[in-house]
């Protein structure tokens, strides 16, 4: 720590806030839109909306939003209204840059006490304060960064949407706009059909091998695929957890391009396909290995597309379960045209590269924010050794 810096008690940074909580939005009174965000304590920066113009805080602005259970920041430079259940208000004295102490409370480790309240830890807290210049030009390197999240989250949001909509487009019209006719499951290209997912390769079911036994996981060395490790994108690149190769003589054998479709538990209906040569999951996996007259990314974005209709077959118990016997018996939508599959994979998966590269972007800007936001606050790092242009906020 630098010694120009100061260090205040968290309590001697804030002011008093001064708003009618009375006029606070119960979450029972959340609109799905309206006039006026609500924010509240959970992770999402707007809860929901209100047209209440009562309950709406445009006096003081901004203002830091802490939630006493969740422990998390926002940060509010507009009008809201404020959600009623453990949110508290705070404002950054006069001489303290206001984002500077929003990102600086971000930086600060709370204790996770479940779901109790959190606001007496944050009271023990102190805070880092450089002269206020200093202050201006941390706020704005920071600020920088996260707006480079953002964007990238834009642009994820935007090529999911593009991947919906064409996958929305492609299972119904086919890849040449062709007429449609409606089935049981819904509307699909006239020249498709009806099959079932055992017509599609051949199905296995995953099990677990004996913890008790340490050789079957002691070194790793192959890929044991779980619910947690589908879903953030296609492929499925790693896992949490690996087993030996005696390990993997004790299970079932998931070769390259196997189809994933978890049928057990609350995470039931994701999918995802094996790109490595050998793999195995546990028993709330069903795979598909698929035969020589499907491609196996055509079947797993099929599966994706019809989730909600293979899940909804799922036995209606506290913990859905979806057996071999019932997925396998399953209908599905599909095209014999094997060139068609692969075109239709082929378009799919460049859109997924797309949104892999972009969640690389994200994922290392998050890694850079989370960096220089602990070394800034510490003063590990000076502003003025950085190369960066701050003229504006100089000006």
């Amino acid at each position: 720590m630098k010694l120009e810096w100061k260090k205040e008690t968290f309590s001697d940074c804030i002011e008093p806030v001064r708003v009618e909580r009375k006029n606070q939005v119960q979450a029972n009174f959340y609109l799905s839109e309206g006039k006026y965000p609500i924010v509240d304590q959970g992770q999402d920066l707007i809860a929901g909306w209100t047209n209440d113009e009562k309950a709406v805080i445009r006096e003081g602005l901004p203002y830091v939003i802490f939630g006493d259970h969740t422990r998390v920041f926002k940060w509010v430079d507009f009008p809201f209204a404020l959600g009623a259940d453990g949110t508290k208000l705070l404002k950054a004295k006069e001489d303290i840059n206001p984002l500077y102490f929003f990102f600086h409370l971000k930086s600060l480790d709370i204790h996770s006490r479940g779901y109790s309240r959190h606001y007496r830890l944050l009271k023990e807290k102190t805070i880092n304060l450089p002269p206020l210049p200093e202050q201006k030009k941390i706020a704005t390197v920071l600020l920088r960064i996260q707006r480079t999240i953002e964007m990238q989250e834009k642009i994820l949001r935007s090529l999911r949407n593009l991947k919906k909509s064409t996958m929305q487009f492609v299972f119904t019209r086919g890849l040449h706009g062709e007429k449609t006719k409606m089935t049981e499951i819904g509307e699909i290209p006239e020249s498709w059909e009806i099959a079932k997912i055992n017509d599609l390769g051949e199905i296995i079911t995953g099990t677990t091998p004996p913890t008790k036994k340490p050789e079957y996981y002691q070194g790793g060395g192959y890929q044991f695929i779980a619910p947690n490790d589908i879903g953030e994108t296609t492929k499925i690149y790693c896992t949490e957890k690996e087993i030996s190769e005696k390990g993997l003589e004790v299970s079932r054998i998931l070769s390259k391009h196997t189809v994933c479709f978890v049928c057990i538990g609350s995470t039931i209906g994701k999918v995802g396909i094996t790109v490595v040569e050998k793999a195995a999951s546990n028993q709330q996996i069903n795979a598909i290995v698929t035969n020589d007259q499907y491609d196996p990314f055509f079947v797993t974005y099929i599966l994706n597309y019809k989730s909600a209709h293979v899940s909804s077959f799922a036995s209606p118990s506290p913990v859905p379960i979806l057996s071999k016997g019932k997925f396998a018996e399953i209908s599905i939508i599909t095209t014999h045209d094997k060139v068609e599959q692969k075109e239709i994979a082929y378009i799919l998966q460049t859109m997924d590269k797309k949104i892999e590269l972009h969640e690389s972007k994200k994922s290392a800007l998050q890694s850079l924010f989370k960096t220089m936001l602990n070394q800034l606050m510490t003063g590990e790092i000076r502003v003025k050794d950085l190369d960066i242009d701050l003229s504006e906020v100089e000006a």
